[in-house]
């Protein structure tokens, strides 16, 4: 499995940017993905994920700014976010669960870095 993500950059507080997470080496309509991210000096978060049924989940201090799509015919997550505030930035990675109807995560893509300017 591979995971490649795409999207990141410096973009102002208020902006939008939309992340890309191509996955390959198997078909992923069975599986969760999900985007985490891990901000200078601190842990890996979990942001976003969207599960085989397209349920999606966020973390709350995303809730309403940013939407996690999944196009299955093209094993590509996506991670629109709006409205970015310095606090979002970080490098954002993809992740894939290791088998169908889990949420555990097992793939990781390379990440992107995002970077919100005040």
């Amino acid at each position: 499995v591979q995971l490649q993500a795409s999207g990141g950059g410096l973009v102002q507080a208020g902006g939008s940017l939309r992340l890309s997470c191509e996955a390959s080496g198997r078909t992923f309509s069975d599986y969760a993905m999900s985007w985490f991210r891990q901000a200078p000096g601190k842990e890996r978060e979990f942001v976003a994920a969207i599960n085989w049924s397209s349920r999606t989940y966020y973390t709350g201090s995303v809730k309403g700014r940013f939407a996690i799509s999944r196009d299955n015919a093209k094993n590509t997550v996506h991670l629109q976010m709006n409205n970015l505030k310095p606090e979002d930035t970080a490098v954002y990675y993809c992740g894939v669960a290791k088998s169908a109807y889990s949420y555990e995560y097992d793939y990781w893509g390379q990440g992107t870095l995002v970077t919100v300017s005040s």
